[in-house]
């Protein structure tokens, strides 16, 4: 098992990127905080499939997190992050520091505007969010010029949101989707996954439950779909909703037949989970498609 290169600083990623860039390999950039788990895995997996020089990064960003969310106690854990990226043949770990992103403070400089559809479900609780995760990803983009960058779909408004992005300002780099890897009683993998107690983790595969028992009623229409969902919501302790909607795939409003995309948020606990699946809406065939 070969340890990938850990790199802090612009001038050694380049020293290690450049021979790649002029022979022109391709650069896959897996973007992450850190704290990786077998959803990071699966994403690592992907890039290493497309046979590029696999990078992957990990910052964790202030500027994504708003007053009063978890910046200090979000868990860091470089030795182990590295052991995993070398595990799944990562070429380069990138680790920059806040000075280096952010050479003009946390508080100025130019930043990306996420538009409408970024102050929806994640943003109306969230304001600033998708701008700090928009802004370090068009920086990151900038500095390791990927051709293809990787994200996980349990993140869907970020994944939309960012493909708007690459292709609202003429991008060339491909963002990939990737599944979401879930535990065996379907809880998506998450990194915030550790903050719940035994009690609290019981409590929590309430999400996934409700977007199951509203994929199941996706032949009855929408109005279904939302009520099943809510109705498990409702009946789960520990659990305090922050919203549920459902969706077309680009997040604007569900059609009445077709694919849609089902999303949660809820609180459980102190900790603050997101899901979601697709569902076909009308079609009894294929009622759920994630």
């Amino acid at each position: 098992m070969t340890p990938p290169a850990v790199v802090r600083t612009v001038a050694q990623l380049d020293a290690l990127l450049m021979p790649s860039r002029l022979a022109t390999s391709p650069v896959a950039l897996v973007p992450t905080m850190g704290a990786l788990h077998d959803g990071h895995r699966a994403l690592l997996q992907a890039a290493r499939g497309l046979g590029d020089v696999v990078v992957v990064s990990i910052f964790v960003n202030p500027t994504q997190f708003g007053p009063g969310e978890d910046l200090e106690r979000y868990p860091r854990d470089l030795e182990r992050d590295v052991r995993i990226c070398a595990s799944e043949a990562v070429d380069v770990v990138y680790v920059p520091d806040v000075a280096s992103i952010y050479p003009e403070g946390t508080s100025g400089g130019v930043t990306i505007d996420p538009g409408e559809l970024g102050l929806l479900l994640e943003g109306a609780s969230r304001p600033t969010h998708f701008r700090g995760v928009l802004t370090v990803l068009a920086k990151l983009f900038g500095l390791v010029r990927p051709r293809h960058a990787l994200f996980g779909e349990k993140d869907y408004q970020q994944l939309t949101l960012v493909r708007a992005m690459t292709r609202d300002l003429a991008s060339r780099v491909e963002v990939v989707g990737v599944p979401i890897v879930r535990e065996d009683d379907g809880m998506a993998k998450s990194s915030r996954n550790r903050y719940l107690d035994d009690v609290e983790r019981t409590a929590a595969v309430a999400l996934f439950r409700a977007l199951q028992a509203g994929a199941g009623n996706a032949r009855d229409g929408a109005a279904a779909v939302l009520a099943a969902a809510h109705e498990v919501i409702a009946s789960a302790d520990e659990v305090v909703l922050d919203y549920l909607a459902l969706t077309d795939p680009l997040l604007r409003p569900a059609p009445a037949q077709g694919e849609a995309r089902l999303l949660v948020a809820a609180t459980v606990g102190s900790t603050r989970l997101i899901d979601n699946l697709r569902v076909v809406l009308g079609d009894a065939t294929d009622p759920v498609g994630n």
